[in-house]
């Protein structure tokens, strides 16, 4: 069994983070739509996945950090790498003629496809009001002519004359106990139980093609950056008869111009004139789904200052009818230009506060307008 963290190509101390970063670049380079007809690449490809299956999940890496497999036996399991279920199953099986090996797998039984996993960016709008898309996912499929066999139109696979079908042959092992016969996969065939004389020409003899279907997901509203969508069904095809895997959407939200989001809470700018802010106003913010809403600015709000409109943020991923808040954060917009008109009045306003203008120190105005910007 190949070490897992050669092929993602880690040390054993490497952190999560590492693993993470190593898998997504191996899977950049090695994907089978960068490689068409590439099945060095597309074995390269499985082996990342299957690694990073283990490797990705910190109670399976613990597991196999101490024993050799995900699962904790194997053939890397158990002391020196000694599988004990075949061990002893054997020893017992040899001395006292009982079933207690492990029963060998199927070369025939159905094996699910594998799971797939795509990015999907939706705008904040979008993730608000939940949206309906077609994405094209590449996938496996089973060769429609062949059936899926991997063998050329009238020929059919044939028993392995190695293991005569069974997939696997015995071999003998050697332990303190002495020698014991052990199962393993057939070299011949590679645990599959027949072999393809004639391949199909149009899958090579592996029995599926690559193609890409384009499939209609709804995402719900409420969905956040990073979250996972699973459609059942959707990722490559079994074999011999085996379920289809999963394909898993991972959500990401593009930026708004107007709102950040918090969670379901969401932020914006309210921007208001000095008068609006000193005397109090009813004002108007935008919100993202529910047009413009008033909102009530009581007299001498600051610069800065927050207000919040209930009910008016980002729905509940599940629970639609729940949503966040809008927080409207003050900006008070200090005019650059005044008319002749409206700089008397500023000017009386500065008298009345014993804040003088117009000399070469910064009088009211200069200095609100220094303030807030």
């Amino acid at each position: 069994m190949e070490d897992l963290y050669r092929i993602l190509e880690v040390p054993r101390d490497a952190t999560q983070a590492d693993i993470k970063k190593a898998y997504r670049q191996l899977v950049r380079k090695y994907h089978p739509d960068t490689h068409p007809g590439d099945r060095e690449a597309e074995e390269k490809f499985k082996k990342i996945n299957a690694a990073y299956s283990v490797l990705g999940d910190e109670e399976k890496r613990a597991r196999y950090d101490q024993f050799g497999t995900a699962d904790g036996s194997g053939p890397f399991g158990g002391m020196n790498g000694m599988d004990f279920g075949d061990l002893f199953g054997d020893l017992f099986s040899q001395v006292f003629g009982g079933g207690m090996g492990r029963r060998a797998s199927d070369p025939e039984a159905p094996r699910r496809g594998g799971d797939l996993e795509m990015v999907l960016r939706v705008t904040l709008l979008e993730a608000a009001q939940g949206v309906a898309r077609e994405v094209e996912v590449p996938r496996w499929e089973r060769c429609e002519t062949c059936s899926g066999t991997g063998a050329k139109p009238g020929t059919k696979p044939e028993p392995c004359p190695v293991c005569g079908g069974r997939g696997q042959v015995q071999q003998v092992q050697r332990s303190i106990f002495g020698e014991f016969m052990t199962i393993a996969a057939c070299p011949n065939c590679g645990g599959a139980g027949k072999v393809i004389r004639d391949k199909c020409a149009d899958c090579g003899g592996h029995g599926q093609v690559r193609k890409k279907r384009k499939l209609e997901v709804k995402i719900p509203a409420g969905v956040e950056r990073g979250t996972r969508l699973r459609i059942p069904g959707a990722g490559d095809a079994g074999t011999k008869g085996g379920a289809a895997g999963d394909l898993y959407l991972v959500v990401d939200v593009a930026p708004s111009e107007r709102f950040e989001r918090d969670g379901a809470d969401l932020h914006a700018r309210l921007v208001l004139t000095y008068p609006q802010a000193v005397l109090g106003a009813e004002a108007e913010i935008e919100t993202l789904t529910d047009g413009p809403e008033k909102i009530a600015v009581p007299p001498g709000t600051a610069h800065g200052q927050v207000l919040k409109v209930r009910g008016k943020g980002m729905p509940r991923l599940n629970r639609p009818k729940s949503r966040g808040d809008l927080y409207a954060h003050v900006f008070i917009d200090v005019p650059a230009k005044l008319t002749d008109r409206q700089r008397e009045l500023i000017t009386q306003l500065a008298d009345e506060m014993k804040a003088p203008v117009g000399t070469g120190e910064p009088g009211f105005f200069e200095k609100v307008k220094k303030l807030f910007n």
